[in-house]
């Protein structure tokens, strides 16, 4: 059996029209694989063909809607992810309403001869009376002396706050008290032994004999990723505190977001942003469930909730507000999940469900209606006069065969569509085999599954009919011992069915990866898109695969012809795209080969006038690795990411290397007239 080098030094010589470049880069990756087995074991090298006709007339138009994001509240994704708030529970609700109660993860400075915490009822806010009560027992001086730093509470955050020196971090807190106070507000590393930063607050007693709001900037001196929030005193007294936030400065646009993990999903380019949920929206029981309005209006007035599907509690600093506001961020459409009344276990009777309806029809107002307008007032209140571009609505999530959700949903279709008849609604039920039993303008289609299972799945809608309403693939993702944390292999997989959506974007409206973010100290689904933790983040292999489609969404799909053997495991396909940055026009040729075999891909592109693709200027992009369960890490960030080079001496007629178990996209670029780039014009990214 000849080796895998072998084989490539042959391919390279005898076959592929390759520039040094892209042969070195075949060297490198085939003295790293072993023999990987999910086809079978290496014989030798497969062929394949490729047609593509490129002429104006082929194809058809993408929608502008085809890829986007689908963001749900599961692994701390908003609670200490994307939202920026450094305080976990924040308003010492997490416990529940009844008293005394647990003020987890707030912990004590001090023991009981000097210090006693509890919580009662007494908070200025009607819809979250809970409030903390800190009575000291100790003084700066007399028999029962203070520690040294003082007695008081503190807060580590979400696995610990991320401090950073020379950056402004702004802390808001209620205090109440009958005699004068003197607190000192700190952030420390997590054993409280290092301040990063801190300031005194001296009040006189009748300045906070009525709840009283403070407001502190504190400049961090030091770095500590592992940091905590301190409020402490060694004054006699007894202080009640509510409502405490620590928000950087710097957030995107002052919106609240963290920067690094914004960045993140601005980099794929999303046309769309589905939230808050998936299960978060159903709640294991409705009293658990999402409620838009609990969510919105002054952040110390939200109640917050437990979500019981992830087992974790979380402030609504992430509201339905700020979802709009993210959408809004991206340049992308928002699609707005609410409760059709139905959650896991409980569900409401369809006789009974016009509260529901109202609620939704409320939070369309909210979200569209004139500032003049009821909840239009409110969204105006809060900072965006401006109606929020709200198109999509879906009526529950993954809600299809339960008891009562078709004559719910007709309620809330209804009742929409008379009010707003521009709204696309998306249904539950899955319309791809057969057609719905009720009008719907999209459906949903689900779908997790082994890498192989989604690989054959490329075909999926082709015999899908073309009338009635569009998929919205809203949830798919490889699962299971295929994915670990977020594989290679789960990657092709994906990277093959989302070529397959592609070719079908008559029927497939849009799409989104499913679970989005995961907070590496939360994993409550594995795999997902982007891992973070207090101060780092990486994408997972799937993540990438979402790069290569990022300028799929209102592009030109071409008609292509893949000839291939029926042991040759690859998938194709063929866009025309625009840069909207310097108005090049592109063909984007991608292909996944997801056998442990090499292909030789001979392409011939169609249709085009002579000379029409630029010998220079074009690049190739591939997505492989050393090992088929490779994964990326907050230590190798990149181990599994896009290299890009130049794709020397690029033609309509090309024979090109797939590498085994890889992905590989070729951007020709198209003459203009008027237009010559000279190779050097072009940069060379070793990463997309």
């Amino acid at each position: 059996m000849p080796t895998l080098l072998g084989l490539y030094l042959s391919e390279a010589m005898g076959y592929c029209k390759l520039p040094c470049s892209v042969l070195f880069l075949c060297l490198f990756i085939s003295s790293c694989l072993p023999n990987q087995s999910l086809a079978g074991e290496v014989q030798g090298n497969l062929t394949a063909k490729l047609f593509i006709d490129a002429s104006e007339r082929s194809g058809h138009p993408i929608p502008q809607t085809l890829f986007g994001i689908f963001f749900e509240e599961i692994n701390h994704a908003g609670a200490g992810g994307l939202w920026a708030e450094l305080v976990s529970n924040r308003g010492f609700e997490a416990g529940g309403s009844n008293i005394p109660s647990n003020i987890d993860p707030w912990s004590i400075i001090g023991n009981e001869s000097s210090i006693i915490v509890s919580t009662d009822r007494s908070s200025c806010f009607e819809r979250n009376k809970v409030a903390l009560r800190m009575e000291v027992l100790c003084n700066s001086e007399g028999s029962n002396t203070c520690p040294s730093g003082g007695v008081g509470i503190y807060n580590p955050g979400f696995w610990g706050m991320n401090i950073e020196q020379g950056k402004s971090y702004k802390v808001v807190f209620y205090v109440r008290s009958t005699e004068a106070i003197d607190v000192s507000v700190s952030f420390t590393s997590s054993n409280g032994l290092q301040t990063l930063a801190s300031t005194n607050i001296i009040v006189s007693a009748s300045d906070v004999s009525n709840w009283t709001k403070m407001e502190v900037l504190l400049v961090a001196k030091e770095t500590n990723h592992n940091s905590r929030l301190q409020l402490t005193t060694s004054k006699k007294g007894v202080i009640w505190f509510d409502q405490v936030s620590a928000m950087p400065l710097d957030t995107y646009k002052g919106h609240g977001f963290r920067n690094e993990l914004f960045q993140m999903l601005a980099d794929i380019k999303p046309q769309f942003v589905r939230f808050p949920g998936g299960c978060f929206v159903e709640g294991e029981w409705l009293r658990n469930a999402f409620r838009w309005e609990a969510s919105v209006g002054p952040w110390e007035e939200r109640p917050g909730h437990f979500g019981d599907v992830w087992k974790y509690w979380t402030d609504d600093g992430l509201g339905y507000f700020e979802f709009l506001q993210l959408a809004e961020d991206l340049d992308a459409v928002p699609i707005w999940v609410f409760n059709t009344g139905i959650s896991h276990n409980d569900q409401v009777d369809t006789s009974g469900v016009l509260p529901f309806v109202q609620e939704a029809l409320d939070g369309i107002e909210f979200a569209r209606g004139d500032s003049s307008s009821k909840w239009g007032a409110l969204r105006a209140a809060m900072g965006h006069p401006e109606p929020f571009d709200l198109r999509y609505v879906a009526i529950g999530n993954e809600d299809c065969g339960k008891k009562n959700y078709r004559g719910n949903y007709l309620k809330f279709y209804d009742a929409i569509k008379r009010a707003y008849p521009d709204i696309k609604i998306i249904s539950n039920c899955d319309g791809s085999s057969r057609p719905l039993n009720h009008p719907a303008d999209l459906y949903d289609f689900h779908v997790y599954t082994s890498a192989n299972n989604l690989f054959s799945m490329s075909n999926q809608f082709d015999h899908t009919s073309r009338q009635g309403p569009k998929a919205f693939v809203s949830e798919y993702a490889v699962t299971g011992k295929d994915a670990g944390t977020g594989s290679l292999l789960a990657a092709l997989a994906e990277a093959g069915f989302l070529i397959g959506l592609e070719k079908n974007s008559d029927v497939v409206q849009m799409a989104s990866y499913a679970p989005l973010f995961v907070n590496s100290n939360d994993r409550r689904w594995n795999p997902d898109a982007i891992v973070f933790n207090s101060f780092q983040v990486y994408g997972t292999p799937s993540y990438w695969v979402q790069q290569f489609f990022r300028e799929s969404s209102g592009a030109t799909f071409l008609n292509a012809t893949l000839q291939k053997d029926s042991s040759t495991s690859v998938v194709a396909s063929a866009i025309t795209w625009k840069n909207s940055e310097d108005g090049q026009t592109f063909i984007r040729i991608k292909s996944v080969n997801f056998g442990s075999n090499s292909v030789n891909l001979q392409i011939s592109v169609g249709g085009l006038d002579p000379n029409s693709v630029k010998l220079s200027g074009s690049t190739k992009t591939i997505l492989t690795s050393a090992k088929l369960m490779d994964e990326n890490s907050f230590k190798e960030p990149k181990k599994v990411a896009p290299i890009q080079t130049l794709l020397e001496e690029a033609d309509k007629e090309m024979s090109v290397l797939l590498l085994p178990h890889s992905f590989t996209s070729f951007d020709l670029l198209k003459e203009s007239a008027g237009l010559r780039i000279t190779e050097d014009d072009l940069p060379l990214k070793s990463s997309i």
